[in-house]
């Protein structure tokens, strides 16, 4: 069986930050990485559970919202994917530096309600929000 894409990649030489792959329909997918993989540091699964809550909700409701395909986190917790049509690296750039600040923002979790979400008892805003904002200023510097 062949290798996917992610997995051909050497995780050890990846960086915190963003970076971008196009794939043959079109469809780019980011990887938002907010941790160094195999370093020990990973995000909690509350953590992560809440960051996807949030941030699929303010990005499908942003001005890009119709070139949003897919967000979610990676299985390694050390990030997540966005997978987006027509946007270039600048904009998703430009998007996200806008986005953060507005999951940072809220003061609940969109969709975390017993019946909107299949693992309801699981979530950390706190924790999500520090994760978010550690990134940001990862996203700042770039």
């Amino acid at each position: 069986m062949e290798k996917i894409a992610s997995f051909l990649k050497d995780h050890d030489a990846l960086a915190v930050g963003l970076h971008a792959q196009t794939d043959a329909n079109r469809i780019t997918t980011f990887d938002l990485r907010m941790k160094k993989p195999n370093a020990g540091d990973y995000i909690t699964p509350k953590a992560l559970h809440t960051i996807e809550h949030l941030m699929a909700t303010v990005l499908r409701n942003s001005r890009e919202k119709d070139n949003i395909v897919y967000f979610g986190p990676m299985g390694c917790r050390t990030g997540f994917y966005l997978l987006t049509l027509r946007l270039t690296y600048e904009e998703v750039l430009a998007l996200l530096k806008e986005c953060i600040p507005a999951a940072l923002a809220l003061d609940e979790i969109p969709g975390s309600g017993r019946r909107e979400c299949g693992n309801y008892l699981e979530h950390d805003l706190s924790g999500a929000k520090q994760e978010l904002a550690a990134y940001l200023a990862v996203l700042e510097a770039l």
